[in-house]
C-alpha cells in the first residue's frame, strides 16, 4: 500500500501512541513516521489483523515488527512525501518507495547490468530517473525482506530494465508499474524462519 503522507494523515486516524512518538521527532520526520505507521495500521485492518492501537516496534537495525505477532512480517518506507507499507502473514516482507531523483552513470553501472545501464544513460533525464527508481525500489525491498538495508548491498539484486516481477534467492518481488503513482517495490520471502 502506498500513499502521500499528508493524504494518509488527512484520511485515516492516527493511533495515540504513534502521534505521541511522532511529537518527539523533527517535524519533517514526524510526518513520515506518523503517516507510515498509520498506513500500516490501515493495511492491517484491511487484512483482518487490526492492532487496535498496539505498538509497532523497531529492532536496533531499524526494521519494524509487531510485538506479540511474530507471525506477521511488516515493512515501511518513505520518500519525499510518499509512504509505503507491506504486511506478510508467516513471512518477512520488504517495501520501498522512491521519488525519482538524479542518478549518475556510476550508480547506473553499480546497480544495473551493462546493457541496461547504457540504455538508461541514453534516456531523457525524467524517464531515466523514473526507470532507475523502479529498479532501485525492488533492490531495496529485497534486502529489507532479508532483514538488511544498504548493508545488504541492494545493488547486487539483479533487476532488469522494465522487469515487473522476479526472484532473488528465496525472495520473490514485484514492481506494480501499472497501479502505483510513484515507483514502489515489494518483496517477500518463502516463509518466516521457524523457531528451534
Amino acid at each position: 500500500m502506498v500513499g502521500r503522507s499528508e493524504e494518509v494523515l488527512d484520511a485515516l486516524p492516527v493511533a495515540v501512541r504513534d502521534r505521541a512518538a511522532a511529537s518527539r521527532l523533527p517535524p519533517w520526520r514526524a510526518v513520515e513516521y506518523a503517516a507510515s505507521r498509520t498506513l500500516l495500521r490501515a493495511l492491517l485492518r484491511e487484512t483482518g489483523e487490526d492492532l487496535e492501537g498496539g505498538p509497532v516496534a523497531a529492532h536496533p537495525s531499524g526494521r519494524p515488527y509487531l510485538p506479540g505477532r511474530p507471525d506477521l512480517g511488516v515493512s515501511l518506507s518513505h520518500s519525499s512525501g510518499w509512504v509505503a507499507a507491506a504486511v506478510g502473514r508467516d513471512r518477512d516482507v520488504g517495501v520501498d518507495v522512491q521519488t525519482p531523483a538524479a542518478v549518475g552513470d556510476r550508480l547506473l553501472r553499480l546497480c544495473c547490468p551493462p546493457a541496461d545501464a547504457e540504455a538508461l544513460a541514453g534516456m531523457p533525464e525524467a524517464r531515466r530517473r523514473r526507470e532507475f527508481a523502479w529498479i532501485f525500489t525492488v533492490q531495496e525491498a529485497c534486502v529489507k525482506a532479508v532483514g538488511r538495508g544498504l548493508s545488504g548491498r541492494p545493488w547486487n539484486v539483479p533487476v532488469n530494465l522494465g522487469q515487473q516481477a522476479g526472484d532473488w534467492g528465496r525472495v520473490s518481488w514485484c514492481a506494480p508499474r501499472g497501479g502505483a503513482p510513484v515507483p514502489v517495490g515489494c518483496a517477500w520471502n518463502a516463509s518466516l524462519p521457524t523457531a528451534s
